[in-house]
């Protein structure tokens, strides 16, 4: 099956709700996103004042119309509050392969959880709905905390590119990439499912 960009794509369990994100969802991100500067440090795009955030929101939903991106805001069901973003990228229908890409969630909301619920929906929807055969994930290279968080979720290194994607303050980052295949999705869903206390 392949992705549709057209249609909203909200993904939902006890802990979290995923839905698309939309021009209005500014003021729902505002508090989170500018709350602390260094919150996207390792990210190409910024989002620490609210001229930023906008343009970001704004470039995103245009993405999803050119067919490049499918972004999200998630909602944190346990606390209450709208916590960041995530998206669908580099979506290959033909080839079968999706990333999952351009996170963000406030600092209150790490290492509770989260972020593991959403990458669960989100490879559930890619595998389980979609039928996809590859998940991809990339980060810096110097941030530690989001390699330790792909490879707790299954996420195995394939590579480092060099010199890869220019920084808002103009380095330029090594590129981290991880995968996960269909054929590793039973057993990482079961291992992770469990975790969650969702199967």
């Amino acid at each position: 099956m392949d992705l549709d960009f057209a249609k909203g794509i909200s993904l939902e369990n006890s802990r979290v709700l995923i839905r698309p994100l939309e021009s209005g969802d500014l003021s729902l991100l505002i508090d989170v996103a500018t709350a602390y500067k260094d919150l996207n440090q390792f990210s190409p795009v910024q989002i620490y004042s609210e001229d930023l955030l906008s343009r970001y929101i704004e470039n995103a939903v245009l993405e999803r119309t050119n067919k490049l991106r499918y972004p999200f805001i998630i909602f944190d069901k346990q606390i209450n509050a709208y916590a960041g973003s995530t998206s669908f990228l580099n979506i290959s229908n033909r080839d079968k392969r999706i990333e999952i890409g351009a996170t963000w969630i406030g600092n209150q909301f790490q290492r509770t959880g989260l972020n593991k619920h959403c990458k669960f929906l989100l490879m559930t929807y890619a595998f389980d709905h979609l039928d996809f055969e590859r998940v991809e994930l990339k980060t810096d290279e110097r941030n530690i905390k989001s390699r330790a968080a792909i490879e707790k979720i299954g996420g195995k290194l394939e590579g480092i590119l060099r010199s890869h994607t220019v920084m808002s303050d103009g380095f330029r980052r090594n590129t981290v990439y991880y995968g996960i295949l269909k054929d590793e999705w039973p057993h990482i869903k079961q291992k992770l499912g469990h975790k969650l206390g969702l199967l």
